[in-house]
């Protein structure tokens, strides 16, 4: 798909949680944004997507692709491409009472060292991310350095993980693009019980089919 230009129960709140909400509702006071804090109209607009937990809005040019199981069919995250950059997004159910970046975030940086990378945190416009370097094997068995950008948004009982990936990941100039991208996406929680951490359910936009591409 490519984008083109127009035509389990919860614990109570505490003053500490508050204060934690608040934090979070002014890192994503320019999105991403929770489905309630979006009107219906605009989730419905022409150049949004609709992929069941997360609408999403690209860039003219921009390309959308959908990791998919291929034996479950099960949607497992949205990839958007431009260029030689690539932005992809998860996103997960989180409690009411406290987001969990902060904790994902320790363990991301565990996965990296014991792959025998490196994971530095940094103050990022959503708040602290990770750059991650690892080492990756390509299609011909030569190993080279990877590196990424781990963004995590809190949001309410919901986090968002996005992985900049490419050159938005080193370069300032391809990366303004891939957060205007993540600024503009809404997730849509919804309102049954989930556990922790379990991913939120993503879909195929529809009339759409697995690995065939559509036209936005």
């Amino acid at each position: 798909m490519i984008f083109r230009r127009k035509g389990k129960n919860d614990e109570p709140a505490t003053s500490e949680t508050v204060e934690e909400e608040t934090a979070t509702a002014e890192v994503r006071a320019e999105g991403p944004f929770d489905a309630s804090e979006v009107d219906a109209e605009e989730l419905e607009a022409e150049d949004r997507i609709n992929l069941g937990a997360l609408v999403v809005t690209g860039l003219p040019g921009m390309e959308l692709g959908l990791q998919v199981d291929e034996q479950s069919g099960v949607v497992q995250a949205v990839l958007l491409m431009l260029d030689e950059s690539a932005l992809e997004l998860r996103a997960f159910a989180a409690p009411k009472s406290a987001g969990i970046w902060d904790e994902v975030r320790q363990e991301i940086a565990a996965e990296a060292a014991r792959m025998g990378g490196t994971a530095t945190e940094t103050e990022g416009p959503f708040g602290t991310e990770l750059v991650l370097v690892v080492p990756v094997e390509d299609p011909e068995g030569q190993v080279f350095s990877q590196t990424s950008r781990v963004i995590g948004v809190d949001g309410p009982r919901w986090l968002l993980r996005a992985t900049v990936l490419g050159r938005a990941a080193v370069e300032p100039d391809a990366a303004a693009p891939m957060e205007e991208t993540l600024r503009k996406t809404v997730v849509v929680r919804g309102n049954e019980p989930m556990a922790v951490r379990e991913s939120l359910p993503l879909q195929l936009p529809p009339g759409a089919e697995p690995n065939a591409p559509v036209e936005a």
